[in-house]
């Protein structure tokens, strides 16, 4: 939170039509429906970014039906301080909800110095959920993820960890993310024989990067794992914020970590320009029609969306209004991203 940040926000309530207001995906074969649209908070939930808007936005998820809120022990900055804003907004806002909440976190890049701090050790994810729950002020995390692929560690220990972590009850699922479709199939068998359901795999995927139709999404299929994609905007590009420059407050000109300016080519925006005009003909924005695109195939479980303003949180739900695509609108939008 920003120190200087006190800005008042009344007392919550939940919306009574919440329920209505989102469709909802089985995630693969488990008994648990997502809703098709999750809230991600990679970002804007730092110590630096305002509270009341943090709040704003989880508040306006969860009145739009919007039950899964995902987090990962390093998401800030600084690393924990996304966890530590939503525990307080927990607190203060949701804790009457808790049983209408999917809360998920992660474990897997870096987090605190020294070997036991990063990728995929008994002593690193143990340690480090411990630590989440903490800041979190929660007794268990519905759904608890492996961040990455740790090459060092064998993967027995990593998915070995996360059956312990549900026998311990301090995660009721576990998943995996950024996993190639072969260490999937190998994940999952792990678990199967421990007794666990590999429940969800988070992959990055979107119109420019469709890693996971090569030999993933069939994978998930086989196994009756459910998906949550992430990054389905490619950081913004997907968007119509770049077709006249690079404002200022853009990802691209504030932290160039993920999103570097040299990367939004001349081809790239010609090709951004040609999807927003085939998303206008759709009465959608080109966000809109990036987020209905992924969904079209229904291994898709939901899609992770983060935002920095409510405005964007109800743009990319109203992507759900129009979810169908006919031939000829396929066949252009793949004549364009080829």
């Amino acid at each position: 939170m920003r120190i200087n940040d006190t800005t008042a926000l009344s007392n919550y309530e939940a919306h009574e039509d919440r329920y209505h207001r989102m469709k909802y995906r089985r995630c693969g074969r488990s008994g648990i429906l997502l809703p098709m649209i999750s809230l991600g908070l990679w970002h804007n939930f730092g110590h630096d970014d305002s509270f009341s808007n943090a709040r704003n936005i989880l508040r306006t998820g969860f009145d739009h039906g919007i039950t899964h809120f995902d987090l990962a022990n390093n998401y800030g900055p600084p690393y924990g301080a996304a966890e530590e804003t939503f525990g307080r907004i927990l607190k203060q806002d949701f804790l009457p909800y808790r049983d209408e909440l999917i809360i998920s976190t992660k474990a897997g890049w870096d987090m605190w110095p020294g070997p036991y701090g990063n990728l995929g050790s008994r002593k690193y994810l143990i340690a480090s959920l411990d630590q989440s729950l903490d800041r979190m002020g929660l007794d268990y995390v519905d759904i608890f993820y492996s961040h990455r692929r740790d090459p060092d560690t064998p993967l027995e220990e990593t998915i070995g960890t996360l059956h312990d972590i549900v026998r311990q009850g301090k995660a009721l699922y576990v998943g995996i993310s950024q996993y190639n479709a072969e260490d999937t199939a190998r994940a999952a068998a792990i678990l199967e024989d421990l007794g666990t359901k590999l429940f969800i795999h988070q992959p990055r995927y979107s119109m420019f990067d469709r890693w996971v139709e090569d030999k993933l999404l069939d994978e998930l299929e086989r196994q009756g794992t459910g998906s949550i994609v992430f990054s389905p905007l490619e950081q913004g590009v997907l968007t119509n914020k770049y077709l006249g420059g690079f404002p200022e407050d853009s990802r691209a000109i504030r932290d160039g970590r993920y999103l570097k300016e040299d990367s939004i080519t001349a081809e790239v925006l010609d090709k951004v320009s040609a999807l927003n005009d085939i998303a206008k003909s759709r009465g959608q924005s080109l966000a809109q029609m990036a987020i209905s695109w992924l969904l079209k195939d229904d291994r898709v479980t939901t899609v992770l969306v983060g935002v920095s303003r409510t405005s964007q949180l109800l743009d990319n739900i109203g992507s759900l209004d129009n979810l169908d695509f006919s031939d000829g609108e396929l066949k252009k939008i793949e004549d364009i991203l080829a």
